[in-house]
């Protein structure tokens, strides 16, 4: 038996490769569980309430949460963007880029404040129960003020993924959970001189967290000495339309696969409302569990789209092919160790959330099959991470739209609800359309980066701007 040789370069490549993927993407998935933990705080804090106000946060956190994704979709175009120029080493470009992505964060950003504060009509189209319409509605308009401010948070924070600077996002979204946690019990129960507002407080801590996480981020990069190589708020300018167009045809695929894949799981938990509430709980147990483990190859998958994103720029396209090839292996082992963990102890996990006997045996009968399914939600959001890293949008929209709502949503409803196999069938759907999605998603990346490596880096990346297709996808548009 011929054992491979784990001190040869190849295998030392891919061992640097992983240490540097974890060193960027450590501080990324700290941020994202702070960022999924102030979700939960909302819930249960809410829930202490009582039922109206839980019912208001939920109802309403299902409204704007879909209009926020879509528009962080657009403005996460910025990270791939900046992180080419970095690899470049056209430092002097990557302040522009910021700059317009700043002003696109604008337009996003009143785009959604109007749309979050419009959302009451579909309160009473979605015939929500009258006693909750207005909590929701004022927890929606309480939240909407933020909404700009978060918008230029994720432009900034692009920025500092895309030069390697992750930990201040760690720490800026620590102290938003910690601010978020405070300002709840502060303005929820009327302390230290506030009215009492209930569950709109949520909403109006919320909003604060946002301008307060943005603020600290600006500090940072101002006062940070390691930002000043990258001339960002040296100056202004007006926006530049042809670049603003730029960011927001890459970034406006990026928007429609997020909203469709969590408005799939949104209809699923409206489907399963049909069958009866204890259906309805066990399923949301399964994927909250199911979220908070995809946090890791989520944090994961941004510093992905960094590392190709900069090996591209640089024109190290076998870098970008094993900075793709060795986030997709961290994030599937992860995946598949909680899943073990989930297949073999989901008894445990079902005590943690409910004590009601049929919610904790349906609970434990789809942990089971979120365990399989999650190991290609990892293999998925690492393949689409690798492609936005070589600005390759479009197509796999199309891929995970075809692989969700034209695969995995109808085969679940058919096998589920059509012909009676119930919510474990549903979720047979959903791993079938996540299966697709993963082995679409990575092939593509493959099958580009084979044809990058074949045409050379002999081509100056400035003149592919314009260019479709792969000479987009080969890192163009700096």
């Amino acid at each position: 038996m011929i054992r491979p040789d784990f001190t040869a370069p190849r295998y030392e490549r891919l061992r640097e490769e992983a240490i540097a993927l974890l060193a960027l993407g450590g501080p990324l998935i700290a941020a994202q569980l702070a960022q999924i933990s102030m979700s939960f705080v909302d819930t249960v804090m809410a829930g202490h309430l009582n039922p109206v106000g839980l019912a208001a946060v939920a109802v309403g956190s299902s409204l704007w949460m879909p209009i926020f994704v879509f528009g962080m979709g657009i403005l996460m175009s910025v990270s791939p963007t900046v992180a080419q120029s970095y690899g470049a080493a056209r430092f002097g470009a990557i302040g522009g880029h910021v700059r317009q992505g700043l002003w696109l964060s604008l337009a996003v950003g009143l785009a959604a404040f109007l749309a979050v504060r419009s959302c009451s009509p579909a309160l009473r189209l979605m015939q929500v129960d009258p006693a909750i319409i207005p909590t929701a509605t004022g927890f929606l308009n309480a939240i909407s003020w933020g909404l700009p401010a978060a918008s230029a948070y994720i432009v900034l924070r692009g920025y500092s993924e895309a030069v390697s600077k992750t930990r201040p996002i760690m720490v800026v979204s620590l102290v938003g959970l910690a601010a978020n946690i405070t300002g709840n019990s502060i303005l929820m129960h009327g302390r230290l001189g506030f009215p009492r507002m209930g569950a709109i407080g949520t909403g109006v801590a919320s909003a604060a967290v946002m301008w307060i996480e943005l603020a600290i981020l600006v500090i940072w990069i101002l006062c940070d000495r390691s930002y000043r190589r990258y001339p960002v708020f040296d100056r202004w300018e007006r926006p530049d339309w042809s670049q603003i167009r730029r960011l927001a045809r890459l970034g406006s695929p990026i928007g429609v696969c997020l909203f469709m894949e969590g408005s799939m799981f949104a209809t699923v938990s409206l489907l399963l409302g049909r069958v009866g509430p204890d259906v309805v709980a066990g399923h949301q147990v399964a994927l909250n569990v199911a979220s908070v483990t995809f946090m890791v190859p989520l944090g994961l998958s941004m510093a992905i789209t960094v590392r190709v994103g900069q090996a591209v720029g640089r024109r190290d396209f076998g870098g970008a092919r094993r900075s793709g090839m060795v986030g997709a292996g961290l994030s599937v082992c992860f995946m598949s160790l909680t899943a073990l963990v989930m297949a073999t102890c989901p008894h445990l996990i079902a005590d943690i959330y409910t004590n009601n006997a049929q919610v904790h045996e349906m609970a434990v009968s789809l942990l089971i099959m979120a365990a399989i399914f999650q190991i290609f939600d990892g293999a998925q959001v690492s393949g689409a991470a690798s492609l936005r890293g070589l600005k390759d949008t479009t197509i796999p929209m199309c891929i995970t739209l075809v692989a969700y709502w034209a695969l995995g949503l109808p085969l679940g409803v058919t096998l589920g609800l059509i012909l009676g196999g119930g919510p474990r069938a549903l979720w047979i759907g959903l791993t079938a359309g996540l299966v697709v999605a993963a082995v679409l998603l990575n092939a593509r990346f493959l099958l580009l980066t084979r044809r990058l490596l074949a045409e050379g880096a002999h081509r100056d990346l400035s003149e592919l701007e314009d260019e479709p297709a792969i000479a987009v996808t080969a890192g163009a548009g700096n």
